[in-house]
């Protein structure tokens, strides 16, 4: 009994620090607060001490503390790209995880294809591992996007008096999220749809890459 009243005041203490944390009533280091997103230039967007565009993977490793899990995917339509995963960071106090997009230039993603040591298949296509030469480039590669998911679910409101409203919000037919598009600094905060919140950050020059598909597929809301 006294174990399970430790973990229940543990997971209490938990989910009180994450909402906390966004609603800034702890200390963080200012960098790592997700709606602190600088602007180096005005084509770029600096968030986490990452500056998209320039930071790489090895910088990143060195500022989350963390060691990264990259991979090379293909989409049933072929189409390559690598990712690099951290599973668990704690940045100001809350864990989270982290996904970047490495911009590998289009010439060299077949050749680490071809180069790859394991294939397995998943839901949306397939991870290759890739060989430690590759990874080694990779690692060097400026970092395209960066993608935050908090481990705490958080309502709208937080996200609003954080980041203000939205230019514009899309709804997605299909799953039912609520996409909150912020083109100046090159966000895009995901809510809704039974899942977690899911903040996504590009260059601003970047973000119609981003936008467009979203348009195409999704209703705009009033």
């Amino acid at each position: 009994m006294e174990r399970k009243i430790y973990w229940g005041i543990a997971l209490i203490a938990v989910l009180i620090m994450g909402v906390a944390f966004f609603k800034g009533d702890m200390p963080a280091e200012i960098s790592d607060l997700p709606w602190h997103i600088g602007h180096p230039t005005a084509d770029t967007s600096r968030i986490f001490g990452i500056t998209l565009g320039q930071s790489n993977t090895n910088e990143a490793e060195r500022h989350f503390k963390e060691v990264a899990k990259p991979i090379l995917f293909k989409s049933p339509s072929g189409r390559l790209a690598v990712e690099v995963f951290f599973e668990e960071v704690k940045l100001a106090g809350l864990k989270a995880r982290v996904v970047l997009n490495i911009a590998v230039p289009d010439a060299e993603l077949p050749g680490m294809f071809e180069r790859g040591l394991r294939m397995k298949a998943t839901g949306s296509g397939k991870e290759i591992t890739m060989t430690p030469d590759d990874v080694a480039r990779v690692f060097t590669m400026p970092i395209s996007s960066l993608t935050y998911m908090p481990a705490t679910r958080l309502e709208d409101a937080v996200f609003a008096k954080r980041f203000g409203q939205p230019e514009l919000r899309i709804k997605e037919k299909k799953s039912g999220a609520v996409h909150w598009l912020y083109p100046q600094h090159g966000l895009d905060i995901t809510l809704g749809g039974g899942e977690k919140p899911l903040l996504q950050y590009v260059a601003p020059k970047d973000f119609d890459k981003l936008a467009q598909p979203l348009l195409a597929d999704g209703e705009i809301l009033k």
